[in-house]
């Protein structure tokens, strides 16, 4: 798992890869979260921190709207928007983070070059918090074959409560990968 960085000044964007979401810091202060797509288990977005090195207005096709290139070596990874909005919350890309056309556009003209941008599979500083108020104030990764039963099981916590802490829209569907609080 990444150390995840957040500089008590500035813009700072944070990509919890396993959640598929991408959150915007001013500083410490989370100002939006929005849904991504990251890669697919087979081209996986590379954890790590990183960097905004450029952004371009109107790429067109695949990459939408809007696009914000990443300096991760070895590749063309970037922040960008999508012809395909279905693809939004999923693991289907070829590394790049997909964003809904009208969210990137929200968020590109607050981001400049040289904006960090941490890609991790764990919780932000945030979630870190809010799990301390939580007793017990565990995670589990989902891994092959979990289920919110045996999950259950494991840590004796009634499945209404891991679904009640973590939000689950649809609490049949975990995502290997996917990081869950235990409370």
């Amino acid at each position: 798992m990444a150390e995840i960085t957040i500089n008590e000044a500035g813009t700072n964007l944070v990509i919890l890869r396993s959640s598929r979401k991408l959150q915007h810091f001013s500083g410490r202060i989370l100002k939006n979260t929005y849904p991504v797509a990251v890669g697919k288990f087979s081209t996986p977005t590379p954890l790590g921190n990183y960097r905004v090195i450029n952004k371009v207005l109107n790429p067109g096709d695949i990459l939408g709207t809007r696009w914000m290139g990443l300096d991760i070596p070895g590749g063309n990874y970037g922040i960008h928007g999508t012809n395909n909005p279905s693809s939004i919350g999923k693991f289907i890309s070829l590394g790049c983070i997909r964003m809904q056309n009208h969210d990137v556009e929200s968020l590109f003209p607050q981001v400049g070059i040289g904006t960090p941008v941490n890609i991790t599979d764990g919780p932000t500083a945030g979630e870190t918090e809010q799990m301390g108020n939580i007793p017990g104030g565990k995670t589990h990764m989902v891994q092959p074959g979990d289920t919110l039963w045996k999950i259950s099981l494991k840590y004796g916590v009634p499945v209404e409560l891991i679904i009640n802490a973590n939000k689950m829209i649809d609490p049949n569907r975990l995502e290997v990968g996917q990081v869950l609080v235990i409370p």
